[in-house]
Formats: C-alpha cells, sequence, structure tokens
C-alpha cells in the first residue's frame, strides 16, 4: 500500500498522465510508473526471492489496469479514478493476505459487515432523498431560495452525507462530544451567510434540514451498536 500511494501520488508528475492519457500503451511513461512500482515493492518489503511472484504478478495486473484506465471505457473520470484505485487496492489486499489462496469474499460476508453497508447506504443516498421529498413541501419557497443563493452543484447534497458520516463514526467511536463540535462548526460557518441573507425562511430551512440530517444519523448510528451488540 505505501508503494503504491508513493508511486501513484507522490512520484508521478502530471506530464507523465497527459503523455499516458494522449499515447495510451505506445507512451514510455507508462512503463515507467510500472517499473517505478516495481521497484518501490521491492524497497518496501526486500529483494528476496519469495516475493518475487507477488510482485510480478502486481507489476502486471497494476499495466493492464492503468491501459484500461486509459482508454476511458467510463466517460466518468471521477468514477473512473475511484474504480482504478479500488481494483488496485484490492488486488493488493488480496495479495497480501495469501499468495497462496484465492480470495474469499464468504469471510466478509458478515452480519455486522452487511449492517455497516446498509447504514452507509441510509446515511447517504437514502436520507438524502428522504429529507428531498420532506422539503418538497416548501418547494415553492424553496425555489425563491434557490434563486439568491449560488453555491455548487448538489454541493448541500454532499455536505449532508459527510456530516452524517461522521456524526456516525463519532458514534461508533463513543465520541459523542465530537458531535456537538460539529453541530457548533457547522453553526459558526451558517452564521455569516444567515446574516447576511437576513432571510427567516433561509434560517428555518436550513435549522430543520440539520436537525434533522443529524437526528437522522444519531438513529442510524445507535441503531446500529445495538444490533450488533
Amino acid at each position: 500500500m505505501l508503494a503504491h500511494f508513493i508511486g501513484d501520488f507522490v512520484l508521478q508528475s502530471n506530464q507523465w498522465v497527459k503523455h499516458k492519457e494522449e499515447h495510451l500503451f505506445k507512451s514510455p511513461y507508462l512503463y515507467l510508473h510500472v517499473c517505478l512500482h516495481t521497484m518501490l515493492m521491492f524497497m518496501v518489503v526486500g529483494f528476496e526471492y519469495v516475493y518475487i511472484p507477488a510482485i510480478v504478478f502486481l507489476s502486471i495486473t497494476h499495466l493492464i489496469v492503468d491501459g484500461i484506465k486509459l482508454m476511458k471505457p467510463i466517460k466518468n473520470h471521477r468514477l473512473l479514478f475511484f474504480l482504478d484505485q479500488s481494483v488496485h487496492i484490492i488486488l493488493l489486499y488480496w495479495v497480501s493476505q495469501d499468495w497462496s489462496t484465492h480470495f474469499e469474499i464468504q469471510t466478509y460476508v458478515t452480519e455486522r459487515n452487511l449492517l455497516l453497508v446498509l447504514a452507509i447506504i441510509l446515511l447517504t443516498s437514502v436520507t438524502s432523498i428522504v429529507l428531498k421529498v420532506v422539503f418538497s413541501i416548501w418547494d415553492k419557497d424553496l425555489e425563491k431560495i434557490s434563486e439568491k443563493d449560488s453555491s455548487l452543484k448538489d454541493a448541500g447534497r454532499y455536505i449532508g452525507m459527510l456530516e452524517r458520516l461522521f456524526v456516525f463514526a463519532f458514534i461508533l467511536l463513543d465520541q459523542w462530544d465530537a458531535i456537538g463540535f460539529l453541530l457548533a462548526a457547522k453553526s459558526v460557518f451558517r452564521f455569516g451567510d444567515l446574516t447576511k441573507a437576513g432571510d427567516r425562511k433561509l434560517t428555518e430551512y436550513i435549522l430543520i434540514g440539520t436537525l434533522l440530517s443529524f437526528g437522522i444519523a444519531m438513529i442510524i448510528g445507535v441503531a446500529f451498536l445495538t444490533l450488533t451488540k
């Protein structure tokens, strides 16, 4: 993992990336990049014979995965980036666990892990839609607010997801004080917007949204702890 992140993020320049995107498998930087990864893995784990098959396998798969990414089979570059990194990490994990055996997904399909995935889905996509449905009763008022307020596209949705995930994590870590700090920090950042706008409807909208978002996250967090005891 250390070798991977150093090779992919620290020692790879924008010039290399652009040249690879333009020339694909014909770019010498693609092979130089893979060779760099190979050397870094040997430097981290040692130049012992036992590691050679695993490192060669990881180097070849890195070349293939990067080559597929450069061909851009998916137009969404953000999704493509995270898929690329996920495949690399999964391969690294598999090899590091046991090179001689196959990756057994059944060992990870436990009740706790399934509940954790369910909680994350509830905290992100599901709660976002639920809040959107709840606020639909004020559609006309929200349209007027959005006309006055210029902000990044879907920024509020992603902020809501992140804050709920933070609340959930703090509950799992039994750090309830941190939830209060998070709520206070959000209030401080929003105070300037509310003062400047001087709009009571905007204040009520933010207050209701924040309380619902934090409340749902706390309910899901407590439910997860209760069910996994």
